[in-house]
């Protein structure tokens, strides 16, 4: 069964709908130039409020920094980015704590060197992800390890995504959204009912 997470939650009622609906874990943004941005006390409440795996994306975060963070508080697992993204992502993995490594999708890709579990993005020249635009799935083709399929999923083309390319998980965040920052609930129910059926 494919592992699902729901990206980019900002209230305790998206967690809810998230767990309920069987997503794996749910993504808590703390990254200041996201539009889906919540500030670190606010992700760590609603870490507390759910049994699910509570992944955080960072910016810049020092390697000492993030274990502190997954050793004393709620928050299950590390997604970096930044100039310090390999070495937290190497220190969080050495420590046994979920890591899930973003990495552009582009021709040649090798997952080999990636700490964690790589998470294959959409390219883009801004913005961390949540372009709402798939990527070719063709390069995902031959690829050896467990992956996390991102970029461009909502309800509407998941069945095809994990038909065609057989991820051990996926990730959705911008195409699970009414407006910009704001899940539709029953978006996400249909989302994690799909992947989790197919």
């Amino acid at each position: 069964m494919t592992w699902v997470k729901v990206c980019g939650l900002a209230t305790g009622e998206d967690v809810a709908v998230a767990e309920r609906a069987g997503a794996d874990a749910v993504g808590l943004v703390n990254v200041p130039s996201s539009p889906r941005f919540i500030p670190l006390r606010k992700a760590l409440d609603l870490a507390e409020c759910t049994s699910v795996a509570t992944v955080l994306l960072t910016m810049d975060e020092e390697p000492d920094r993030v274990l502190e963070i997954l050793e004393t508080t709620a928050i299950t697992g590390i997604q970096p980015y930044g100039r310090k993204r390999l070495e937290a992502a190497a220190a969080a993995e050495a420590a046994g704590h979920l890591v899930l490594y973003a990495t552009r999708a582009t021709p040649g890709l090798d997952l080999g060197s990636i700490p964690g579990v790589p998470l294959l993005d959409t390219p883009s020249t801004v913005g961390l992800g949540g372009t709402g635009r798939t990527f070719d799935w063709a390069l995902t083709e031959g690829l050896e390890g467990d992956f996390v399929l991102a970029g461009g999923l909502g309800p509407d083309n998941i069945v095809d995504a994990i038909t065609r390319v057989r991820p051990w998980g996926v990730d959705a965040s911008s195409g699970l959204e009414k407006a910009v920052g704001m899940k539709d609930h029953g978006m996400v129910a249909d989302f994690i009912e799909k992947a989790k059926s197919t």
